[in-house]
């Protein structure tokens, strides 16, 4: 299967955070969602793969490119959307669209002003008169303008409320429709992830802990409760994100682990929401995918 994004042991350190000696591949055709809590290396991978910043070690690959010896390449190719705009704020929308048009053979007029319209942005209106959610709205209309193979995204819903998060999902969907395109995409809303991720990379302390399809990590683990003192501390080590109340705990586990816990245990499927949760939340052991 085609690659549209290889990263191989990346490390990047800025002070106490950074990312380090992270690898995972992305394929061609598919949505990746990006998961870590804040501070986790989300931005500084992005970043590293835009070439915003100098890597320390490691290799970016995008297309099958190097990302700094054909970056003007492939940035003619992708689309991105930063958790911050970096347009001048005295522009109106219609200057912010003829401003970068000459970056991009494949700007389509047209498609920037129709996204203004869905988005319900007024082409008149300066940059600094946009809220947060309006100008992360800008930010995608002027990534899809030039229809690029690849759409890259920090917190895009972020700052958006939900009939507008839907909007744009339905955009993201429709986008992805082409075999030709991949999205790949930070964030912390579990139901995002739910509704388009076809595969999840989390990150956890500048480390990638799980790259996997959505439908595989969710098979792969299951939530297990049970009484205290139902398990001994060797079981407990199995947990991922393990807690205990007055006289119950819950963690998730392997599925494969099972067989080592009492049959009394009660089990659940996981959710989406709990793999972000307790992987964000830790455990004595956790599974490299």
């Amino acid at each position: 299967m085609e690659n549209v994004i290889e990263i191989k042991n990346l490390r990047k350190k800025w002070g106490q955070f950074g990312v380090e000696d992270a690898s995972f591949s992305m394929p061609k055709g598919f949505i990746m969602g990006f998961v870590g809590k804040n501070g986790a290396g989300k931005t500084t991978t992005i970043k590293a793969i835009l070439n915003m910043l100098n890597k320390d070690a490691g290799e970016v690959k995008i297309f099958g490119l190097d990302n700094i010896e054909h970056e003007a390449d492939i940035k003619r190719k992708i689309g991105v959307v930063m958790d911050n705009t970096f347009f001048e704020e005295n522009w109106t929308l219609v200057q912010t669209g003829k401003a970068l048009k000459p970056f991009y053979p494949d700007w389509d007029d047209a498609k920037y002003k129709n996204m203004l319209h869905t988005f319900g942005l007024d082409p008149n209106k300066k940059i600094k008169q946009l809220s947060r959610g309006m100008k992360m709205k800008i930010m995608i209309a002027c990534a899809l303008a030039h229809d690029p193979d690849l759409l890259i995204l920090d917190e895009p819903t972020g700052g958006l409320d939900a009939v507008a998060r839907d909007e744009l999902l339905s955009i993201l969907k429709s986008f992805i429709n082409n075999e030709n395109k991949s999205i790949f995409f930070s964030t912390h809303i579990t139901s995002d992830l739910e509704k388009i991720a076809d595969y999840i990379t989390f990150i956890d302390n500048g480390k990638i802990m799980h790259s996997d399809t959505k439908d595989n990590l969710m098979e792969k683990y299951v939530i297990v409760k049970g009484g205290l003192g139902t398990i001994n501390e060797e079981q407990k080590k199995l947990m991922i994100g393990y807690q205990e109340c007055k006289v119950n705990f819950d963690g998730m586990i392997l599925r494969e682990n099972l067989s080592s816990l009492p049959n009394e245990l009660i089990t659940e499927p996981v959710s989406m929401d709990d793999l972000v949760v307790r992987f964000n939340r830790g455990g004595n052991t956790m599974h490299n995918s």
